[in-house]
């Protein structure tokens, strides 16, 4: 069931039309994405794991490449919101949630402690309690 907001069968045919073109750009949004995500997995295994030195990393490498992982994970969890955006009417407010609490351990992983000021620091934690709280509020079974 899609959404009741982008019904295409809308009484406006203007409003229909809209609703139409606004579908298909979703759809194209998930295209784009998926072509992300395999350009991400290309250029990590290219500039990582094929271009010399072969296998010879860093510390700072294997962050680099951690950090890389985790993009691709997070670009499919967005391709995961915009395919559930498109295939049903409830809104997935906890995957969304859970992107974002990826996004920011990415932010973590890679962090280099040497750069960031404390105030980033502690708007790095702040954000992290919050989405964290929120995950746990969204995903708690309702009492009813």
């Amino acid at each position: 069931m899609l959404h009741d907001e982008l019904l295409a069968e809308h009484e406006d045919p203007l409003i229909r039309s809209l609703h139409l073109v606004i579908h298909f750009t979703v759809k194209v949004l998930a295209v784009l994405m998926v072509l992300v995500i395999i350009w991400s997995v290309l250029d990590v295994l290219y500039s990582k794991f094929i271009a010399p030195p072969l296998f010879l990393f860093e510390v700072q490498d294997i962050f680099v490449i951690f950090g890389a992982f985790m993009v691709v994970l997070i670009g499919v969890e967005i391709f995961i919101n915009t395919r559930l955006y498109l295939g049903t009417i409830i809104l997935p407010i906890r995957l969304v949630v859970a992107t974002a609490l990826m996004a920011i351990a990415r932010k973590v992983i890679i962090l280099d402690i040497n750069v960031v000021t404390p105030m980033e620091m502690l708007g790095i934690a702040a954000i992290g309690l919050a989405l964290g709280i929120t995950h746990w509020f969204v995903g708690k079974p309702s009492s009813h």
